[in-house]
C-alpha cells in the first residue's frame, strides 16, 4: 500500500514537472516567434575604401541576420559606359552571403539616367517598395536624383503606411536624408514628418552622408547611417561620426534594441554603442565604447 501511495506520489510529480516544462518551452517558442534581428549597411561606394564592404559583410553574416537592408550606393556609377560591369562586380562580391536576403535601396550613385534605373531595378525589387517581416514594417523610398522626397514619392509611403497600419513597428529608408534641416531645426511642419506621425513610423533611415548621426523629433527616431565603405569626410574621427560599420537592429516583441557596430581591425576598432548615444554632432557623450562584441541572435 505505502509503495502504492509512493508510485502515485512520483507519478503526480512527473506529470507536473512534465507540464511545467511544456509551459516553458510554449513560452519560449512564443518569445521567439516575434523576435528578430536585422542589419543595415551604409553606403559602399563613394570614392569606396578597398576592402572595407567585404570586411562588413562578413561581421554581418556571422551575426546571422534575419535579412539586410543597404541604405543605397551599391555601385560607384554615375557612368553608363561602366554601370553593368559594376553591378556583376557586385553580384560576385555578394556571392558568399546569397544565404541572407538583401533589400536595396536606390542611392546617387546606383541611379542617375534612365539606363541606371533600369539596371538597378534588374538587381533590387524596385525603385520604391515595402515588406513586411514579423511584427515589423519597412518602406523603401526613391531620392537617388532629388535632394528631396518626390510628391509621387510622399504619397507611395502615405499609401503604403496606410495599408499597414497594423503593424506595430514601422521603418522608413530612403539614401538621402531629405528631412535632415527640417529635423535638426526641429521643424515639425514638413511633409515627411508629417506622414511619419500620422502612421506610427518610429524610424526613419538615411545614408549619403557617411556620418553616424541620431536625432529625435516628436517620438520619431531620424538616423544617419555611418559608412559601409564610401570615403570618410571632414575630421575622421569616430567620435564624430566618421567610421566604417553597420547597425544591427533586433526586436523582441515590443522591444527594440540598436547597436551601431564599428568593423574590427585593420579598418577600425570593433567599438559598438547604442542609437541613444549618437546625436546630432556625433557621440552625444564623448566616452570611450566598448569594443567587445555580444552578438545578439
Amino acid at each position: 500500500m505505502l509503495y502504492r501511495l509512493r508510485s502515485r506520489d512520483w507519478f503526480r510529480r512527473a506529470v507536473f514537472f512534465r507540464c511545467l516544462f511544456g509551459i516553458r518551452l510554449c513560452a519560449c517558442a512564443a518569445r521567439g516567434a516575434d523576435s528578430f534581428h536585422f542589419a543595415i549597411l551604409g553606403d559602399r561606394t563613394g570614392e569606396a575604401k578597398s576592402g572595407v564592404y567585404e570586411q562588413v559583410w562578413r561581421e554581418v553574416a556571422a551575426e546571422e541576420p534575419a535579412f539586410v537592408i543597404s541604405v543605397g550606393d551599391s555601385i560607384e556609377g554615375l557612368n553608363d559606359q561602366t554601370a553593368a560591369t559594376e553591378w556583376r562586380q557586385v553580384d560576385e562580391l555578394l556571392k558568399p552571403f546569397q544565404l541572407f536576403e538583401l533589400y536595396l535601396t536606390p542611392g546617387k550613385h546606383d541611379v542617375w539616367s534612365a539606363g541606371s534605373e533600369r539596371l538597378f531595378q534588374q538587381h533590387a525589387r524596385g525603385l520604391h517598395y515595402s515588406f513586411d517581416y514579423k511584427q515589423a514594417h519597412f518602406t523603401i523610398l526613391d531620392n537617388s536624383r532629388s535632394e528631396q522626397l518626390s510628391a509621387g514619392e510622399l504619397d507611395f509611403l502615405e499609401a503604403d503606411l496606410k495599408a499597414h497600419a497594423a503593424q506595430p513597428w514601422k521603418f522608413v529608408i530612403s539614401h538621402r536624408p531629405s528631412w535632415l534641416a527640417n529635423v535638426a531645426l526641429q521643424n515639425t511642419n514638413f511633409p515627411l514628418h508629417r506622414i511619419a506621425r500620422r502612421y506610427g513610423v518610429r524610424y526613419v533611415v538615411a545614408g549619403h552622408v557617411h556620418q553616424m548621426l541620431g536625432f529625435q523629433l516628436e517620438g520619431v527616431t531620424y538616423l544617419s547611417m555611418a559608412s559601409s565603405g564610401g570615403h570618410l569626410r571632414s575630421s575622421g574621427a569616430y567620435e564624430d561620426g566618421w567610421f566604417f560599420g553597420h547597425a544591427q537592429v533586433t526586436i523582441r516583441g515590443k522591444d527594440i534594441e540598436f547597436q551601431i557596430r564599428e568593423v574590427g581591425p585593420p579598418h577600425g576598432q570593433s567599438r559598438i554603442t547604442k542609437l541613444a548615444d549618437w546625436g546630432m554632432l556625433g557621440l552625444a557623450q564623448k566616452h570611450e565604447p566598448k569594443s567587445v562584441r555580444g552578438d545578439v541572435h
